[in-house]
C-alpha cells in the first residue's frame, strides 16, 4: 500500500484508486467492505492531494485552507460573508473559522464588518492586500491543479465532477 512509501508521485495516486476499485468490485457487487476500502482510498488521496496544494501555496505563506476560504470570499457575489456561511462553503465548523481568521485579519489579508442586516453577525471580506494575495496564489493553485489532473482524460474529469456532486 501507499502508506507504507516515503516519495508518492500522482500516477500511485491514481493506481492506488484503480487497484481498490477492482479489488473490492467483483461482478459488480458491492460490499460493506467495498464501501469502506473506497472510502479509505478517498480519504487517502484526498490527504495526499491536500499536501501536495499546501506545498505550492506554502510560497505564499497560505495553506489550502486559507486559500480555500479566500477563494470562497472573492467569488461570492457579495465579496462579503458572515463567519458561519463561510464555515458552511468550505466544510469547517464557525469556530474553525474563527481561528482561521484571527492570523488572516491580523496580517491585514481579511477584514471583519459589521453585518448592517444583522448587529449580532460580523461580515469577513478580502482587502486589497488580500485580493493581491489570492491573485499570486491563484497562479501557482492552478498549476498544481493542472499537474494533478494531467493523467485525467476530460471524459473522466466531467465524470468525476458529476460523482463528487452526487455524494456532496
Amino acid at each position: 500500500m501507499l502508506a507504507h512509501r516515503s516519495k508518492i508521485s500522482l500516477f500511485d495516486i491514481y493506481l492506488e484508486l484503480y487497484l481498490s476499485s477492482q479489488l473490492y468490485v467483483k461482478g459488480n457487487v458491492m460490499s460493506d467492505n467495498t464501501y469502506s476500502q473506497l472510502l479509505m482510498s478517498q480519504s487517502l488521496v484526498s490527504t495526499m492531494l491536500n499536501k501536495r496544494i499546501d506545498g505550492k501555496l506554502s510560497i505564499h505563506g497560505l495553506s489550502f485552507t486559507e486559500f480555500t476560504i479566500m477563494y470562497q470570499l472573492a467569488h461570492n457575489e457579495a465579496k462579503a460573508l458572515s463567519r458561519i456561511r463561510l464555515a458552511d462553503s468550505i466544510g469547517l465548523t464557525a469556530s474553525g473559522v474563527t481561528r482561521l481568521l484571527a492570523p488572516m485579519e491580523k496580517n491585514n489579508i481579511v477584514l471583519k464588518q459589521s453585518n448592517p442586516r444583522d448587529a449580532r453577525q460580523s461580515l469577513v471580506t478580502l482587502t486589497p492586500v488580500g485580493e493581491q494575495l489570492l491573485a499570486d496564489a491563484l497562479i501557482s493553485f492552478e498549476e498544481v491543479a493542472s499537474s494533478i489532473y494531467s493523467l485525467v482524460s476530460a471524459d473522466e474529469i466531467a465524470q468525476l465532477t458529476l460523482l463528487l456532486h452526487k455524494i456532496r
